[in-house]
């Protein structure tokens, strides 16, 4: 016997974490194009969850939390990964990024895995990299 069971449209949604949501949320829908999916605030004002979209796909924004060792990587020198979005022209959203303030690490280049791509840090110093895949 078998079962069926629902697959979810999204399956993995990213959570990073941020001193101050609020201020992370408008940054990536002002320099990188995401869209709102919201702000969620405590009974005292303070937000303490966000959304974007890019597309379909969220990425939640949670809030600082030492009880469950949930740090932002502001000030850290180093990262331990970033996320990778895929857009339609790396060099008109470089562009926009760029001109909106965005900290490029590196300008849009032709990558060996098929990308070509560019390298940018939030406010926070979360890793961002924005690429279209090269044709052929």
């Amino acid at each position: 016997m078998t079962t069926q069971q629902n697959t979810p449209r999204i399956a993995v949604v990213p959570v990073l974490v941020y001193e101050d949501i609020e201020a992370a949320h408008d940054f990536l829908i002002r320099t990188f194009g995401f869209t709102s999916g919201g702000l969620q605030r405590d009974d005292s004002g303070n937000v303490v969850h966000g959304e974007v979209r890019f597309g379909e796909a969220p990425v939640w924004l949670h809030a600082v939390a030492p009880d469950h060792q949930m740090a932002s990587p502001r000030g850290c020198s180093q990262s331990h990964g970033g996320l990778e979005i895929a857009v339609e022209d790396v060099d008109v959203h470089h562009a926009h990024s760029e001109a909106a303030g965005a900290d490029i690490e590196y300008p849009p280049a032709d990558k060996p895995y098929g990308f070509r791509e560019y390298g940018a840090r939030d406010p926070e110093n979360h890793r961002w990299w924005f690429g279209t895949p090269l044709p052929g």
